[in-house]
């Protein structure tokens, strides 16, 4: 018999690492507060529920939370119809949700402290593209025995898994420092680009040559994807991001100025119009 493991969260994101468990060969027992997704899923496979309730009570020992925010996740958890009405015991929820790093130490304490139940998170980084290909990079953190056991979820949904300690909050740093990276790559690359266009360069030459010299970067590979993010979509997760990286330098009082100057420039660099304040 296939373990049947819970998902919350059935977004852009979550519904193809949904899929991709199931085509791996596990029960998928999911659940959304959009239903009119329910369909799609139910046709993907999925064994979907109407109630927060019946995922806690049907999983046999992990809920993969795919919400947006420390407040969703607070409410599927805590809230008067959520995970801990089943009163679950001796299971685990696993936020691959992106919170800072406080924030998900605080949800990993109020979670252990006030249930039997308990968490490790698990950050996701590889965009739509990879949640459908099943090549997410996964950065863990938690109690590394729990991780452990729960790899073959891991390995159905990404090709890459990294540990990175006991505290929940440490895989959102992880998270935090690839994208701090990412946004000064674009800002680069987008520079480059700006000045070959003022001598008239072609742009996918320039391109190729970054592809094979020193100037190469995931950026640099991608550019046709990543010239086309705009402030409604990865633009505004991005910017959301080099923000609380660089709010976590002031906290702990480490420089970053690169971050700091991409988080200003990142819309300029990529001629893009800036989100609304």
């Amino acid at each position: 018999m296939s373990k049947k493991i819970g998902f919350v969260g059935l977004g852009t994101m979550g519904f193809p690492m949904a899929v991709n468990l199931k085509k791996a060969g596990f029960e998928v027992i999911g659940y959304d507060a959009f239903k009119g997704v329910y369909e799609k899923a139910e046709a993907a496979g999925l064994t979907m529920v109407e109630t927060l309730k019946e995922v806690a009570e049907q999983a046999d020992e992990a809920i993969i939370s795919m919400v947006r925010d420390y407040a969703q996740n607070v409410d599927i958890t805590f809230g008067e119809d959520g995970l801990l009405s089943a009163k679950p015991k001796n299971k685990t929820i696993i936020v691959m949700s992106t919170l800072d790093p406080q924030t998900m130490n605080q949800l990993g304490e109020k979670v252990e402290e006030e249930s039997e139940l308990k968490l490790i998170s698990a950050a996701v980084s590889g965009g739509a593209s990879g949640a459908q290909a099943g090549t997410l990079s996964i950065m863990t953190s938690g109690k590394e025995e729990i991780v452990k056991s729960f790899e073959p979820y891991f390995d159905a949904i990404g090709s890459n898994t990294f540990y990175y300690g006991s505290e929940p909050g440490n895989s959102q740093v992880a998270k935090l420092i690839n994208n701090l990276i990412l946004g000064i790559n674009m800002n680069a690359v987008a520079e480059g680009l700006k000045l070959g266009k003022h001598y008239n360069l072609p742009e996918e030459e320039v391109l190729n040559l970054l592809k094979v010299s020193t100037g190469d970067s995931w950026v640099a590979r991608n550019w046709s994807d990543v010239s086309e993010w705009t402030a409604e979509t990865a633009l505004a997760v991005l910017l959301k991001d080099l923000i609380a990286a660089y709010n976590q330098g002031i906290k702990h009082n480490v420089s970053l100025p690169f971050n700091a100057l991409s988080s200003t420039q990142l819309f300029d660099a990529m001629e893009k119009e800036k989100p609304e304040a």
